[in-house]
């Protein structure tokens, strides 16, 4: 299975942190926010992973290079202009099989990723979106479900009465490109709501935070401490 992990990020509500660097590069903890998501592909045994880039990106391609350091092979797919969340993909097409995972790297997740290419290899659907109920929908692409399919997509709607949105994690089959025309395109302001009945829900449990305001980016720090590291360093205890 192949991956392509959004990386063009700039950041701009976390600021002042991104001032000098693109947003998937702010640490959480000690290491890049895009770190973590390379390692959960690679710990689902997804090595090969395509990145789009732009802001900055000489900085992203400094620390990761071609991706053999942390056990994974990266191509890079510069945009020299902005294409939009879905155009940036479809740039990367020349990469791509068929039924491929899209994540965000400037986010933070631990999310079971083998669930959910089983949720979207049980339907016959072109598109799986990884959802999640939050208290506040603010920023996000709000979804309706109905027995596991979306019925609705709304892209970041002032006021909602659904709570389940888009954690901007997905299956998709390589077909869907065909959909996506050259230049600008975005997954959930064009692509997704003109899909609506075609795509799979995969309601997910699991911590997500897009990181994207100071507050978000802070629990997430917070929740890495507690749940991750703190675990590994008890196990360095009990193997020492």
């Amino acid at each position: 299975m192949q991956a392509v992990i959004m990386a063009g990020g700039v950041g701009s509500r976390l600021r002042p942190l991104t001032n000098s660097i693109p947003k998937p590069m702010v640490s959480i903890i000690d290491k890049p926010a895009l770190y973590y998501t390379i390692k959960l592909l690679r710990d689902y045994g997804v090595y090969d992973i395509g990145l789009t880039v732009g802001y900055k990106s000489e900085i992203i391609k400094g620390y990761f290079g071609d991706g053999r350091d942390f056990g994974v092979k990266l191509r890079y797919f510069t945009e020299d202009k902005p294409l939009g969340t879905a155009g940036s993909v479809k740039a990367c097409e020349s990469l791509l099989d068929d039924d491929f995972l899209v994540m965000s790297g400037d986010a933070f997740t631990d999310i079971d990723l083998a669930e959910l290419r089983a949720a979207h290899l049980s339907k016959n659907n072109p598109v799986t979106l990884a959802v999640k109920e939050v208290e506040n929908i603010a920023g996000f692409g709000v979804v309706k479900v109905q027995n596991g399919v979306i019925t609705d997509f709304v892209e970041k709607p002032k006021n909602s009465a659904e709570k389940t949105v888009n954690t901007g994690i997905y299956m998709l089959k390589r077909d869907v490109l065909q959909l996506v025309p050259e230049g600008y395109y975005d997954f959930g302001k064009d692509l997704f709501p003109q899909m609506k009945g075609k795509m799979t829900a995969y309601k997910t449990s699991k911590y997500w935070s897009d990181i994207g305001t100071l507050e978000r980016y802070y629990e997430a720090n917070l929740y890495v401490a507690k749940n991750l590291y703190h675990a590994e360093y008890q196990q360095a205890l009990v193997n020492a």
